[in-house]
């Protein structure tokens, strides 16, 4: 079995403003700072996007009947809102706008990053998401799920 993923939005935002601010520093020291504004805004959208998908992932999965096709039109129209946002930015403030392109890449291999880290480390210590329910079971509150926020 593969380990419960955990999303901790508060630790990826804090990476996030963490390399905004990098990003905005040697964008500065290379004379384009509004490159690491418009980083730095793709990064939000990211983050953004990411919260609002655990939302709707549990507001649908929470109903008796989940249904796959509402979850696919929610994904969908985010992803377009999201992409829209980012693509109106780029154009109507090139060149530098594109940073916000930028941010959303960086966000996304961050975001991968954040939940795949977590669960190799498990594989590789051969713990296993029936662990953490045996565990829960049995009263433990180390159950794998402290990051969920």
């Amino acid at each position: 079995m593969i380990p419960a993923v955990v999303f901790r939005p508060v630790r990826l935002s804090v990476i996030c403003i963490v390399i905004a601010l990098v990003a905005l520093g040697f964008a500065a020291w290379a004379g384009a700072a509004m490159f690491g504004v418009f980083l730095a805004i793709g990064l939000g959208l990211g983050l953004v996007n990411a919260l609002l998908v655990r939302f709707s992932v549990a507001s649908i999965t929470s109903k008796d009947s989940p249904r796959k096709g509402r979850m696919a039109l929610n994904s969908a129209t985010r992803l377009l809102i999201v992409t829209a946002i980012a693509l109106v930015i780029a154009f109507a403030f090139r060149p530098y706008g594109f940073g916000v392109l930028f941010g959303l890449a960086v966000f996304q291999v961050l975001l991968v990053l954040s939940t795949v880290l977590p669960v190799w480390s498990k594989l590789r210590k051969g713990e296993t998401a029936e662990d953490d329910n045996s565990a829960l079971a049995a009263g433990s509150t180390d159950h794998g799920t402290e990051g969920v926020r």
